[in-house]
């Protein structure tokens, strides 16, 4: 875990991004602000193999473009593969004087594509948000990550999380604010979610800054049927 907060990064804390890795491969999962400095605590920039961007909401990827410097001026590389829609590629395209930077290879995903980096089999979902934006799913050596990105309660999952072993679900609010029509998910919902599924494990992230995290974990837990963990940043899950 390298950053958590939703919409902005409540005190001492970071933004979306989640750092994954296996036997064969290091990805980065979305760049909020912040996530590169806590990543550093987990494994030198170097020896990052691709990256991951799920929407173009600032708070999931900003940083995209100072990664592009590190890579261009620091440690002298070219090529980091970057999978994300096209609109947050129009909008590195915008911060990095209109082009495709050389520090990056670029590739437009969408909602029904499906990447291989090394060991890690990469698949998406369309989720219920206001611009494109694609849940993950990640399938390597028999075991299973899925991450929901953001979302409201209309997104059509279609058999995408069943029997995932861990789901990194966001649940912005509590179940007082679901009436509000808001294109994100309560704790209820996220743990309903992940019951219907046959979820292994569950956790929620992206709560605002403020909010009360144990509310959070009990709503969670009662509709899940299952205790839940809240995510924190620098916290290791095994798969």
């Amino acid at each position: 875990m390298l950053g958590c907060s939703g919409s902005y990064a409540a005190p001492d804390t970071s933004c979306t991004g989640y750092l994954l890795q296996t036997a064969g491969k290091n990805v980065l999962l979305d760049c909020g602000p912040g996530v590169l400095a806590n990543l550093q605590h987990h494994l030198p920039l170097e020896r990052l193999d691709a990256v991951v961007l799920t929407h173009c909401h600032p708070d999931h990827w900003v940083e995209l473009p100072i990664l592009c410097t590190v890579c261009t001026w620091f440690i002298g590389r070219s090529g980091l593969p970057v999978f994300g829609t096209a609109e947050t590629r129009s909008m590195n395209r915008a911060l990095c004087g209109g082009t495709d930077p050389g520090a990056f290879d670029w590739q437009v995903i969408d909602g029904h594509s499906t990447i291989d980096i090394g060991d890690q089999r990469w698949t998406f979902s369309r989720t219920d948000h206001p611009v494109e934006t694609l849940a993950v799913r990640v399938d390597s050596d028999g075991r299973s990550f899925a991450f929901s990105s953001d979302t409201g309660p209309g997104w059509t999952v279609n058999g995408f999380l069943d029997d995932v072993d861990l789901l990194i679900c966001e649940a912005s609010y509590t179940s007082e604010r679901e009436p509000e029509g808001i294109q994100h998910l309560s704790a209820r919902q996220a743990g309903a979610l992940a019951r219907c599924a046959n979820v292994g494990q569950l956790v929620l992230t992206h709560q605002l800054p403020g909010a009360d995290v144990d509310a959070h974990a009990l709503e969670g837990a009662d509709a899940f049927g299952r205790p839940v963990s809240v995510a924190h940043e620098h916290v290791v899950y095994t798969v």
